[in-house]
């Protein structure tokens, strides 16, 4: 029974869609220990102890074979300016064309994998593989985070990374659109408790 004015429903069936969802460089090294790029958005946090992010490269990739071969990736986040370079290293192969030199990108070593990041970008994770999943035509790879580096200019005064300044791209599945990210909402482990004092009233 729909009331008034409520809202309805459309199904749209089984979708590779949980959105928006963030976006990410994977930097590796490929066989001839070359700097590589990926885009991927099928990446998230997965455990916080030992801080891991779980990560799905089809099998048919560049990538796939340099993260099995190096047991090693990074996630270097973008800015949203740079959504023309990371939808770009969505459709090039690094088996024909190096990314990093065609877009002008530093490639930097990583300090604790064997895997490269972006300089240019406001933040990057390195991570080592842990665990590896066979998912249909896809990998996922469990990496632990090594490390976490943040731009300087990136930082509040409290040395806590600032979401307006990392100004982060997100996409949208099925869409196929990025977003900027950055504006406040609420803080988190805050606004509910102004529902648990009235609902404890």
């Amino acid at each position: 029974m729909q009331l008034d004015g409520e809202n309805t429903f459309t199904s749209m069936g089984p979708q590779p869609f949980a959105g928006p969802a963030p976006v990410f460089f994977v930097g590796t090294y490929d066989s001839h220990d070359r700097p590589n790029i990926m885009a991927a958005a099928m990446a998230g946090l997965c455990c916080t102890q030992p801080p891991c992010v779980a990560l799905s490269v089809n099998k048919t990739t560049w990538t796939h074979s340099a993260i099995e071969q190096r047991g090693a990736f990074t996630l270097s986040i973008p800015s949203s300016e740079m959504a023309g370079k990371l939808d770009f290293c969505g459709l090039a192969s690094g088996r024909s064309e190096s990314k990093f030199y065609a877009l002008g990108l530093t490639p930097a070593v990583g300090e604790h994998v064997d895997a490269p990041y972006i300089r240019e970008c406001p933040m990057v994770i390195e991570l080592l593989v842990r665990q590896a999943f066979s998912l249909g035509a896809y990998t996922q790879f469990v990496g632990e985070i090594m490390d976490v580096k943040i731009r300087s200019d990136c930082l509040m005064r409290d040395g806590m990374p600032d979401p307006a300044q990392l100004d982060a791209l997100t996409f949208f599945p099925l869409v196929g659109e990025y977003y900027k990210t950055g504006v406040f909402a609420a803080r988190a482990f805050a606004i509910g408790k102004t529902i648990l004092r009235v609902e404890s009233t």
